[in-house]
């Protein structure tokens, strides 16, 4: 009788979602929850760690900013990673950083991550990978790590600091330094009302123009004349910053 009732159950449960799942599909193009669940599945199929096809990639994109390295005419190398882009962009560093590139390198490097996403991939059991590379970043001399979010933005891990949540920091820990980018104070209240229900725009608004600039403004670091370590020379990190090592995988390569 039981088994009975569970299939029927089953059976209703499968009529039900499937109408709501092509619904929520349908209206992705304004929530994106849609795209946000296939990027989190990339990461989870392979419980954290690396495909080989994105190893390449991230290869190529190595063997980019090691040409840059190398090159007199630059007075900065500024290496974004925004959402998913942060933590990968850090396995990149990582591989910079172990072939002695970022130290030979003849201009300051300056890693700027926005709306990071790291306990989304490095909480899993697989990533022991990533797990040594943010150790790797957080804990050389040869940069400048700044990583940027906001409490506003629900598609980031607002203020949570990636090696300390992760259960990583340690004595040589230089980064992050964690920032807001507190939508609240620099976006005007109409703008605000106009956007907080725009999740996913919120989650890119660290690379558009603000209304009232604050410590973070995307186009006065990119385009303008001080390197991101000079101008966060003196900034502390938010008070709201979050520290508790939560993680209950913090297994890393050797």
């Amino acid at each position: 009788m039981l088994s009975a009732v569970a299939g029927v159950f089953a059976y209703l449960s499968i009529i039900v979602i499937w109408p709501i799942l092509a619904l929520f599909r349908r209206w992705d193009g304004k929530v994106f929850a849609y795209y946000l669940m296939q990027d989190y599945a990339h990461s989870a199929q392979h419980y954290g760690a690396y495909p080989d096809e994105l190893r390449d990639r991230l290869d190529q994109f190595g063997t980019t900013i090691a040409s840059a390295m190398q090159d007199r005419q630059w007075y900065e190398i500024l290496i974004i990673g925004h959402s998913s882009g942060a933590h990968l962009a850090t396995s990149v560093l990582t591989d910079l950083i172990r072939a002695g590139h970022t130290a030979r390198s003849h201009a300051p490097i300056g890693f700027l991550t926005l709306g990071q996403v790291f306990p989304m991939v490095a909480f899993l059991p697989k990533a022991d990978q990533l797990r040594a590379d943010m150790i790797c970043v957080g804990e050389s001399g040869d940069l400048t790590w700044v990583d940027v979010t906001a409490p506003g933005d629900g598609c980031t891990f607002a203020l949570c600091d990636p090696l300390a949540v992760t259960g990583l920091s340690g004595d040589g820990q230089r980064g992050p330094l964690v920032v807001s980018a507190a939508f609240l104070q620099t976006l005007k209240p109409e703008t605000w009302a106009r956007m907080k229900r725009r999740f996913f725009r919120l989650h890119f608004q660290y690379l558009c123009a603000f209304d009232n600039v604050g410590d973070y403004d995307y186009f006065r670091i990119t385009a303008g004349s001080m390197t991101l370590a000079y101008r966060f020379a003196d900034r502390a990190p938010s008070r709201s910053r979050i520290t508790t090592p939560i993680a209950r995988h913090r297994g890393v390569v050797s």
